[in-house]
């Protein structure tokens, strides 16, 4: 699955500290997200490495906010989302994973959005549907 992230360059940088190339290639964020990520306000931790955030400074980056709730969706639901969930809740985070806003690999007779599903009910602070969470946003502002 690496490989295959790789081929298609779903994470290529020059470097972590150089932004060339990054507009338009397949590390650049998705144009319907850019407005709430460049908003000013959201910080953005170095990219992991592997699966887990264990090689970036996510958590470090997260307790300089004093930030202690996270919720999580993304790519590579059983590979990457679930790594950064089981890490956060070991460095003590409260983590909502967004179920239906995740995505997972499916070869041959293995389904990642099974297990990652399975896993994120089992251990994750909560699970919850895209609807869920932003009824949960509204209401917690």
């Amino acid at each position: 699955m690496e490989h295959l992230m790789h081929d298609l360059k779903m994470y290529q940088r020059k470097s972590p500290l150089s932004l060339e190339g990054f507009k338009g290639s397949g590390a650049d964020f998705l144009d319907k997200y850019k407005p709430y990520i460049e908003d000013g306000q959201t910080v953005i931790c170095s990219p992991h490495k592997i699966f887990g955030p264990e090689a970036n400074d996510l958590v470090l980056q997260l307790r300089k906010q004093k930030i202690s709730r996270v919720i999580l969706a993304g790519m590579s639901g059983n590979l990457c989302v679930e790594s950064h969930m089981r890490e956060l809740i070991e460095q003590g985070f409260e983590v909502a994973v967004v179920h239906d806003a995740t995505a997972s690999a499916k070869m041959k007779d293995l389904d990642g959005d099974i297990a990652a599903k399975t896993n994120f009910r089992m251990i994750a602070s909560a699970s919850w549907s895209t609807n869920e969470t932003i009824d949960k946003m509204k209401s917690n502002h």
